[in-house]
Formats: structure tokens, sequence, C-alpha cells
């Protein structure tokens, strides 16, 4: 097991690598001066030169690189052209705003998803498992914003029990949170809802089928033990990987959502930065993303280990 720990933990290290030239390179292969396309061509030389040097644009390659790495490791994002601020100190306040929306509605997926395909899948062909498949499909093919646009209708609209817009952080007031939350996170967690439930609901199917389940039930093994110790177990690894691909949304966010909502996430501001030509915004933004979801990768392939002793035993 600590041979496999050890290779995935290298893996992630060379891949955020890899992702930190990505996001690096998004400045250098830009057709044109990266600083003249920020301030525009109204913008005097003066001006872009000067722009130009504070973004070491001035420099090699290599030194820019450098020195940008170095900046990140000391909490330096560099200063947006945008909003004249740092931009350490912007996703510090976009950052929680995406995450207070994001985590919520995960953890509701998750529950629901996996119960929801459980059930299905033990009562393949009846009345629950066709309602809740036809449910599965609407929650995977409806638009997210359709969904955020008919709620505030219905809701803060005609029935006037939830705010049309805005957040309020938990930590000032859990109670307004909970009543501005509810439905961006209703939006946000709809579509992950059904794709946790269908992919469920698929390998359930598979794994009760086989002979060691029928030899578990043949035992006299309660049907509970049967379908959570047993079948459950044996068909969490694609469960767990769809899962960790919908994590990039808890700090990504939903673009979709945070518009209709008017909630200044970190995904409303990826879009702005990339309208307003804030490359250093995109940079910080991309690479949190990708650490973030490179990160969950990670957790989820020891989580193979623990669930599959197969996957220890390859790796040994």
């Amino acid at each position: 097991m600590l041979g496999y720990l050890v290779q995935r933990v290298f893996i992630s290290i060379l891949v955020v690598f890899l992702v930190s030239l990505f996001a690096f390179s998004l400045m250098q292969v830009l057709p044109g001066d990266p600083a003249r396309l920020a301030l525009g061509w109204e913008a005097s030389q003066d001006d872009v030169d000067a722009l130009r040097k504070d973004l070491n644009l001035d420099k090699p390659l290599l030194s820019q690189y450098w020195l940008w790495i170095k900046n990140l490791f000391n909490g330096n994002f560099g200063k947006s052209i945008m909003y004249n601020r740092p931009i350490g100190d912007i996703l510090a306040e976009r950052l929680p705003r995406t995450v207070a929306i994001g985590i919520p509605a995960l953890i509701i997926a998750v529950m629901l998803g996996i119960g929801s395909g459980i059930i299905s899948a033990i009562r393949r062909g009846k009345l629950v498992d066709q309602v809740l498949t036809f449910l599965m499909t609407m929650g995977v093919g409806t638009p997210v914003f359709w969904v955020g646009i008919l709620g505030i209708y219905v809701f803060a609209i005609g029935l006037k029990i939830l705010p049309i817009q805005g957040f309020v952080s938990p930590f000032d007031d859990f109670g307004k949170y909970v009543h501005k939350a509810i439905l961006p996170v209703f939006c946000l967690s709809l579509g992950l809802i059904a794709s946790v439930a269908r992919q469920t609901r698929s390998n359930m199917l598979e794994v009760i089928n086989q002979d060691f389940i029928r030899t578990a039930r043949a035992n006299g093994i309660a049907e509970r033990s049967v379908i959570f110790k047993h079948a459950l177990r044996n068909a969490l690894i694609p469960i767990i990987t769809i899962i960790a691909l919908q994590m990039r949304i808890v700090i990504g966010g939903s673009l979709l959502v945070e518009q209709v909502f008017n909630i200044a996430g970190l995904g409303s501001l990826l879009t702005a930065a990339i309208g307003g030509r804030d490359y250093l915004i995109v940079q910080g933004c991309v690479l949190l993303i990708s650490m973030f979801t490179v990160a969950c990768n990670l957790i989820v392939d020891i989580l193979y280990g623990f669930v599959d002793p197969r996957i220890r035993e390859a790796k040994r």
C-alpha cells in the first residue's frame, strides 16, 4: 500500500507541474502583446511598457516562469488589471462563496444520488424504478439556467418564500445563508444527483446479478447486508470516479448558477477576467481549480486502494 501511495503522490506532483506550465503559457500563446491586449489599443506605449515590466514580460521565459512560481509560493498571485487589487485578496473573497454553494450541493448529490441509484437497482422494472429513471434522465438533460429561472418564478416571485438572488456568508448569518442558498444549491445539485444516481444504478445492476451475490443470499445473509456490504462495496469504484469528476464544481463553481442568482463567485470571476483580458486572474483561477482537481483525484486514488483490495495487491 505504501508503494501505491508513493506512486500516486509522485504522479500528482508531476501533473501539478504540467498544469503550472499550462497556466503560465496562457499569456505566451496569445497572439500579440498580452500587455497591449489587456490595456487596449488606446493606451500609450509608455503604459504598455510599464505593464510589461510589471508582469515580467520583458524577461526571458524561464525567468518569467521562475518568478511566477516563486511569487505563488509566497502567496502572491500578482495584481489584477481590472480591479487594481491583489489577486490573492480577490480569490480569498470569491472562493468561499463558491465553496459555500458547491459543498452542500455535492453532499446532497452523493446522498440522494447513491440512495436513488440503489433503490432503482433493487426495484428494477417496478414503478419506483421507472419514476426514478425518468427523473434521472430529466436531471441530466435539463439546463441549469432554466431550472434556476423557473425556481425564481415559482418560489421567489409567485410564492414569495425565497429570495430572488444574492448571497450571505454562513459565518455572518447562517439563517440568511440557508435562506438564500436553497435555490442555488438545488439547481447546482440537480444534475449531480442525476449523474451519481445513473452511475450507481448501472453498477449495482451489474453487481447484484453476479454469482457471489446469489451465493450470499443462498447462505441466508440478510438482504440489507447483501446490498450494502457486498453489492454496494463492489460497485463503489465507478461511483467514486463519477463523484470525483464532479468535485471541480465545488471550487470552480457553476457559471450559470452564479449568473442567475447574482453570486460573485469564482466562476463569474473567471468569466469576467477572460472578457476583460485580465490574464493574471485567469492564470490564478486555472491553477487553483486544476490543483484542487488533482488533489481530489489523489484522494480518490487512495480511496480506491482502501475500497478494492485488488488494487493494493496489484501495486505491491
